[in-house]
């Protein structure tokens, strides 16, 4: 590779007359920007036991109302990216969400899009443009780009979710901001049960709902079920996985990240694919190790764990019991922007 010409091997004369100019030379730096073969990431591999985050997620509740924090979260950042930036990966913001009996937290719509992945209680709910979608664990609520929403909670015990956000993305375009509103009416029944039963849809609604967004919960209950129906069909070293879609279109249930969910049968161990984007996992039920270049984290219920792209993974379940996994990763963003890489084939085994 050729050897380029540094910063101080030119004349500082010539290197102030440049500033003064607003003026860079690329070449001392362009290795840095474009390295070869592959990037060089900031996103390092980072886990969040849940364990040790209700207990300042609590206590957060008990030291700052709702009032005074409109959204009660603890983010979690990748020390790769600094803590002050406030982000998991180039494009995901993950935030762990505290609402407590009685709570509501105000009406608003931001620019970034966003999800709920429900961690653990009952009784609260998530109005979005007037439809009421209640929160259980391991449902996904989405709250896209400019639509309003709002929580709330009429049951006895703390409700506790994962956000994540496309927050980086848009604090970057510099086209992040949020919109105050008003506490919505609920106006819509929810549409949910019209999209229940895959491979149909309902015939009168079928001019496409004139929503570009037409379902906002999809319930794990029947996520679960699905799971457990393609790995009883399945090949026992194949990968039991789903991806959350638009009902109407089969896109993406939204259009800059990836959602996914994934069952891994007792003692079955999954090598990934070593792809271009990052990826956010985030137990559901269950355990499991995830091994990121050779570096194994023990996950539990409601752990969340960040892997850098262009890295291998590789998912084990050393229990007697499934686990069930949520994913979520910057698939679509990469598509989109025609630089998604695929670089290996999936194996599987079991151990």
């Amino acid at each position: 590779m050729t050897e380029l010409g540094r910063l101080e091997d030119l004349p500082q004369e010539y290197r102030d007359a440049l500033t003064k100019l607003n003026l860079v030379p690329l070449w001392p730096s362009l290795r840095g920007v474009m390295p070869a073969n592959k990037p060089r990431p900031h996103t390092v591999p980072t886990m969040w036991k849940y364990a040790d985050i209700k207990p300042l997620l609590l206590q957060a509740g008990e030291l700052t109302p709702i009032e005074k924090a409109e959204r009660r979260v603890l983010v979690l950042a990748n020390p790769g990216h600094t803590l002050e930036k406030m982000q998991a990966s180039p494009a995901m913001y993950l935030g762990m969400q505290l609402l407590l009996p009685g709570e509501w937290a105000a009406s608003h719509r931001h620019t970034p899009n966003a999800i709920r992945m429900i961690v653990e209680g009952e009784g609260a709910y998530t109005t979005v443009e007037g439809e009421k979608c209640y929160m259980s664990r391991g449902d996904l609520i989405l709250t896209p780009t400019g639509l309003w929403h709002e929580h709330g909670h009429d049951g006895k015990d703390p409700v506790v979710w994962l956000d994540v956000l496309d927050l980086p993305l848009a604090y970057y375009l510099e086209v992040s901001y949020h919109n105050e509103g008003v506490k919505q009416e609920h106006v819509e029944a929810s549409k949910e049960p019209f999209y229940s039963t895959g491979g149909v849809v309902p015939s009168p609604m079928f001019e496409r709902s004139k929503q570009q967004y037409p379902m906002y919960r999809y319930p794990w209950t029947l996520v679960r079920q699905t799971l457990e129906k393609m790995a009883a069909l399945q090949a026992p070293d194949e990968m039991a996985s789903v991806t959350y879609v638009n009902p109407e279109t089969g896109d993406d249930a939204e259009n800059i990240l990836g959602y996914y969910a994934l069952m891994l049968r007792p003692g079955q161990t999954l090598q990934l694919p070593v792809r271009s984007p990052s990826i956010v996992f985030h137990v559901i039920e269950g355990s499991c190790e995830i091994d990121i270049e050779g570096v194994p984290y023990q996950m539990g219920l409601a752990d969340t764990t960040c892997a850098p792209g262009y890295t291998p993974i590789t998912l084990k379940n050393h229990s007697s019991q499934p686990s069930f996994l949520f994913m979520t990763d910057e698939t679509p963003l990469h598509r989109k922007l025609g630089v998604f890489e695929n670089r290996t084939k999936r194996s599987k085994k079991e151990t």
